[in-house]
């Protein structure tokens, strides 16, 4: 593994501030899933049901308005995109604190329809400052980054919550946010590279999206199923044995070991496929059941299947970058969004239902399976035809 490619991708104009810029950026995204949660059951007291709904809701309008903001993107600039996003999501963050429940559910949704879309924003500006020859190790930074605002995102919302309010972390994300927002819209980065032709009439979507595109976000889906499906399963081990505690400890391990892959996924100049890359995640996920009742044990089963975390997310947002038109990537990375939205939302009740039926082994086994099952199918996919805006296959 040579780490010296990741040096000169850094070192390239614009791409290291930006790289940190999102690191920020996307670190209050990541702690609103456990704030809301705490917030809705604790603070309002209407319990863990109740809180999942408006996870849903907030869930379902993100799948739905990552391909909008990017389609936005795409036509108006990504100016035009964030005055749009930033001013809702934080009028939603810094007003929750005042809402009661129902209210919360309704503005859960419209603000996952209309809120930032930073992850794709991340991909597709990376894309954009980079090389074509240097997009794999560049997008490998960017999941690495991905990883690391999730490692300490939701422990930062946490910390806000315990030591002060829920409120005042729902405020905290909102001001993070509005900053974020406000940084983005005077940096102003590009989101198409200057080497790509962008001229003459905006491609029409079928035109486009096809087999291997499609086989793709397929993948995503898969992936998203596996890792839900294996944080439903490693929550409920520890709460089977009673070392809840620890869960900081294994998802600490999950995200370190995900880190460790995008770095050598970047470094080595020859690389699996996505497709590979997803069924080795599925079938090592299969056997970290056996894990239960060790927390030892658990952690270094895991470690193996997250070391393609990084990897996939990297591949992925490649491949659709170069299937998709320039003048369409907003679009097509959006639903590279909105299929690991699906695959999370597929995911967690497989798997809660696995667990209720068979305990915390059977849960990583059924999800493995079906990550396997949608590999088949997403190789299937990409057997059809190339789709007219690249050449480029998924085995590249």
């Amino acid at each position: 593994m040579d780490l010296a490619p990741f040096k000169h991708v850094l070192m390239l104009p614009r791409v290291r501030p930006f790289a940190l810029l999102m690191f920020f950026a996307r670190m209050p995204p990541a702690a609103t899933g456990v704030i809301l949660t705490l917030h809705v059951a604790v603070t309002l007291d209407k319990g863990y049901g109740a809180a999942g709904l408006v996870g849903a809701a907030g869930t379902i309008g993100m799948g739905l308005g990552a391909p909008l903001m990017g389609r936005l993107i795409d036509s108006r600039g990504l100016r035009s995109m964030l005055g749009v996003s930033v001013t809702a999501s934080a009028a939603f963050w810094l007003t929750a604190p005042l809402m009661g429940y129902w209210t919360l559910l309704v503005t859960s949704f419209l603000v996952g329809l209309l809120g930032v879309p930073m992850m794709p924003i991340g991909r597709q500006v990376i894309t954009a400052l980079v090389p074509e020859s240097r997009r794999r190790i560049a997008l490998s930074v960017d999941s690495i980054s991905v990883e690391l605002s999730f490692m300490g995102g939701p422990a930062l919302g946490v910390f806000v919550a315990t030591k002060f309010s829920t409120s005042a972390a729902l405020m905290f994300i909102g001001v993070s946010i509005l900053v974020a927002g406000v940084l983005l819209y005077w940096a102003n980065p590009p989101m198409v590279h200057e080497d790509e032709v962008v001229d003459g009439p905006q491609p029409r979507v079928f035109e486009w999206m096809r087999g291997r595109i499609v086989g793709v976000l397929v993948v995503c889906a898969g992936t998203a199923v596996c890792l839900t499906g294996m944080e439903v399963s490693a929550i409920a081990s520890l709460e089977h044995i009673g070392k809840q505690s620890w869960l900081g400890a294994v998802f600490f391990a999950m995200c370190a070991a995900s880190i460790v892959g995008g770095l050598v996924y970047g470094g080595v100049k020859r690389v699996p496929n996505v497709l590979v890359l997803l069924v080795l995640m599925a079938a090592l996920e299969i056997p970290v059941g056996l894990g239960d009742g060790n927390v030892l044990l658990l952690c270094l089963l895991l470690v193996p299947m997250n070391l393609m975390c990084a990897p996939l997310i990297a591949a992925s947002g490649e491949h659709i970058s170069r299937l998709a038109p320039p003048t369409a990537r907003g679009l097509a990375l959006g639903l590279q969004g909105s299929a690991f939205t699906v695959g999370n939302a597929i995911g967690a009740p497989i798997a809660g239902v696995a667990i209720d039926r068979g305990g915390a082994p059977a849960g990583f086994a059924i999800v493995g399976v079906i990550g396997l099952l949608v590999a088949g199918v997403a190789w299937l996919l990409s057997r059809q035809n190339k789709p007219v805006a690249s050449q480029v296959t998924m085995s590249s």
